[in-house]
Formats: structure tokens, C-alpha cells, sequence
């Protein structure tokens, strides 16, 4: 008979499986469904009906009917393990769907005791449910395909700009690697779509990586026309240092250190060492230019006192209020002195030069305001002025003996204008 298990042989009665594990079985509950009889038959009932599925010899009743109990729950635990991956996993539904009705069929001849019933609608629900479940899986799928097609649109376009823009190399090359390594991370598109969308950055990183190798190879080229050209100047710097033509040599310096600066840079290790050659040589000349100078500026230093003195003796000579043309000749006596003495210190040079400027100043100030005094131009304006003033003025005084008050007070007003002007006038002339 189908599932019936064989009856043993002679000998020992096999022992019961290990008690600790046999589970505490509600007798009347499984009773329910199922018995063992006395002769170790074993039935289910189902819808009413008897069916024999087996036999037990290995122990009592009791503990037949615990173990074709336990049957039917591990067939239990199979019906939840496929709910709970239809919940986990609903983009499996379809084979959920069939594990489920190869369960489903497989009751009919079933060696279990239990609520067939019960577990077949269970059964049925799971099956019933794929078919949601299934759709809602495609449409998430369809959703995380969607988001991911979009993000690697974004990093794609992003490697393009960053390939056709950027020039912060090392940024945006660190930039492109994270953009590959995010990459890598995004699953769900289809292949057709995806091969689509590395071809762009692909091309995109490729591009970058050929720009940044122009940049690069372009810089070497200028690096290597910068170390010619400072290695040029360094020899001009070095043919120099020892030149005594102060200024024009002062002056060639200059020039070379804007040919330095123009010639941009040379590798740095090779840049470092030119410059260190350059500015030796620099400094060589200079320092034995200001030696020269400090040992100069020491001499000219009685120069500078002995101007101070002369000054002192021709300041009160040199008066253009006690007389302008004796002024002037003391001035230029004070003049030809200054230059006979000579030099100054180099750094008082400019002091010096302001201290004669005032008393030349003084004078040439004196002589100035003496010519606008004297100028008729000037003077005609003053006296246009005046004349306009006191005809007005009389023309008053006419107008007051024919009794016309009126008349004569705004003629008043008019020759009080008028003197007003002259009166600036007067002054201006006086005060040139």
C-alpha cells in the first residue's frame, strides 16, 4: 500500500525516536484528523474521509501519531518558509508560485496528519498573492532600473564636463576615479542601456586623461624653454658681478630680473638652483655697490655739514622785502657755493635738495608777486571796475536832487556791486 512504512523484522523492537524530541501533541486536537490503531495502522481524515497513509511499529500510538504530527508541521514549515520569501523577495513570485502548487498537489498523497484543509487555503493564498506581488516587484524593479539609469546619466555627464572644462587637474581626476568607483556600485539596467552609458564616460575619462597629458606635456615643454632661457641669464648675472659701472650695471640687473620673471618656470629642483646662482651674483654686485656707496656717503657727510653752514650764513642775506635784487644775487652767490662743496650722502640727497628749494623758493616767490603787481592787464580790469562804481554812484546822487528815492537806491545797490568787484580785483593784483 502507498506510504505504508515496512514492518520490521524479526528481532529487538526497534526503539521510539529520541523523546526529548518528540513534540507534545494535543491527543484530541490531532485526533481530529488522524489515528494510529492498535495494529499500527495509520489513517488522515480528510472532508470527512478516512485515508490509510502508513504504518507505525516503532512505538505506541501515541507516539506514531506525534511523529505523522511533526510530518505535517515541517510540511507547515515549507508553506511559511514561501510566505515569508514571497514578503523578501516578491521578485520571485513566480517560482514561489510554483514551489507553492507542487506543495499544494503533493497533500493528496501526503504521510502526515493535520488540517490539509487548512494548509491548502493557506497554500492557495500564497498563490493567489504572487500574482500582486509579482506586478508590484516589476514595477519596483522598474522603478530602482529607472533611478539607477538616471544616476549614471548624472555621473556620465558630469565625467563629460569635467573632461571638456576643468583644469584643476588633480581635482577633478581624483573626481573621475570616484565617479568610477560609484559606478561600479549601481546594479538593475539593461545591458544594451548600460554599455550605452559607459561608452560615455569611458570616452569621457579618456578624453580628460589626453587633455590633462597635453597640459602636462605642454608644461614640460615650457619647464625645459624656462631652464634655457634662466640658464642664459645666470651666465649674463654671472659676467656681471664683478662690474664697477655702478648704474649702468644697476640698471642691467633690473633688466635681467624682468627677463627672469617672463621666462616662467623651470622644473623646480633645476629652478631652485638657477635662481640660487642668479641671486649670488645679484647679491654679489650689489653688496660691493653699497660698500662703495657707505664709504662714499662718509665723505660727502662734511659736505652735508658744510651746507647746513652755508645755508645758515645766507638765510638772513637772502631777504627779497630789503630788496629783491640784492636777493637775487645773494642767491645765486649761495648757488654757485652748493654745487662747489659737492655731494651729499646718498640718503640725504632729497633733504638737501628741499632745503635750497625754499630759499629759491622765497626769492622766486618775491619776484612774481612784484610782476603781477605790475601788470597792466590787471590794473586796467581794477580801474574798469572803479569807473563803473562811481559813475553809478553819481548817477545816485543825481537821481536823490530830482527826488527820485527809488531810482536812487537801486543805483546805490548797482554801484555797491560794482565796488565790490573792483575791490577784489585790487586785491588780486596786490597779491600776485
Amino acid at each position: 500500500m502507498p506510504g505504508r512504512t515496512p514492518k520490521p523484522g524479526p528481532g529487538p523492537r526497534p526503539q521510539a525516536p529520541v523523546a526529548a524530541a518528540t513534540p507534545q501533541i494535543n491527543t484530541e486536537e490531532a485526533a481530529k484528523f488522524g489515528r494510529v490503531d492498535e495494529n499500527g495502522t495509520v489513517f488522515v481524515t480528510r472532508g470527512g474521509q478516512e485515508r490509510e497513509i502508513g504504518s507505525w511499529q516503532a512505538g505506541t500510538p501515541e507516539e506514531g501519531l506525534a511523529h505523522y504530527v511533526q510530518r505535517f508541521a515541517d510540511i507547515v514549515t515549507e508553506a511559511e518558509v514561501l510566505e515569508t520569501r514571497l514578503v523578501a523577495h516578491p521578485e520571485d513570485a513566480n517560482q514561489i508560485a510554483k514551489n507553492a502548487q507542487d506543495l499544494k498537489e503533493s497533500l493528496a498523497t501526503a504521510a502526515a496528519i493535520g488540517d490539509f484543509d487548512a494548509l491548502e487555503a493557506r497554500l492557495d493564498t500564497v498563490i493567489a498573492s504572487t500574482a500582486e506581488a509579482g506586478e508590484k516587484a516589476k514595477e519596483a524593479k522598474a522603478a530602482r532600473r529607472a533611478e539607477a539609469i538616471s544616476r549614471k546619466e548624472a555621473l556620465a555627464a558630469e565625467a563629460e564636463d569635467l573632461a571638456e572644462n576643468s583644469t584643476d587637474w588633480k581635482a577633478a581626476g581624483d573626481r573621475i576615479r570616484d565617479i568610477l568607483e560609484e559606478w561600479r556600485t549601481i546594479r538593475g539596467i539593461d545591458r544594451k542601456t548600460d554599455d550605452a552609458l559607459w561608452k560615455r564616460y569611458s570616452r569621457a575619462r579618456d578624453g580628460f586623461n589626453r587633455r590633462r597629458g597635453s597640459h602636462f606635456a605642454e608644461l614640460d615643454r615650457g619647464r625645459a624653454a624656462a631652464k634655457k632661457a634662466k640658464e642664459e641669464l645666470v651666465e649674463r648675472a654671472e659676467a656681471l658681478r664683478e662690474s664697477t659701472d655702478w648704474n649702468e650695471t644697476a640698471r642691467a640687473f633690473r633688466d635681467l630680473m624682468k627677463e627672469w620673471k617672463a621666462a616662467g618656470r623651470a622644473p623646480r629642483d633645476v629652478d631652485d638652483k638657477l635662481w640660487e646662482r642668479f641671486r649670488s651674483a645679484q647679491d654679489h654686485f650689489f653688496d660691493a655697490r653699497n660698500a662703495v656707496n657707505a664709504e662714499r656717503d662718509k665723505e660727502f657727510e662734511a659736505n652735508a655739514q658744510a651746507k647746513d653752514a652755508l645755508l645758515a650764513e645766507y638765510d638772513a642775506l637772502i631777504d627779497p622785502e630789503k630788496g629783491l635784487g640784492a636777493a637775487k644775487a645773494k642767491l645765486r652767490e649761495l648757488q654757485d657755493k652748493w654745487e662747489e662743496i659737492g655731494f651729499v650722502p646718498r640718503g640725504k640727497v632729497r633733504e638737501y635738495e628741499e632745503k635750497i628749494a625754499r630759499v629759491e623758493k622765497r626769492v622766486a616767490d618775491a619776484e612774481d608777486s612784484r610782476w603781477r603787481r605790475s601788470d597792466p592787464a590787471a590794473q586796467e580790469k581794477v580801474n574798469q571796475f572803479q569807473v563803473k562804481a562811481d559813475d553809478l554812484v553819481k548817477q545816485a546822487e543825481a537821481a536823490e536832487a530830482k527826488g527820485d528815492a527809488k531810482k536812487a537806491a537801486e543805483l546805490r545797490d548797482q554801484a555797491k556791486q560794482w565796488q565790490e568787484f573792483a575791490d577784489v580785483a585790487a586785491k588780486a593784483a596786490n597779491d600776485r
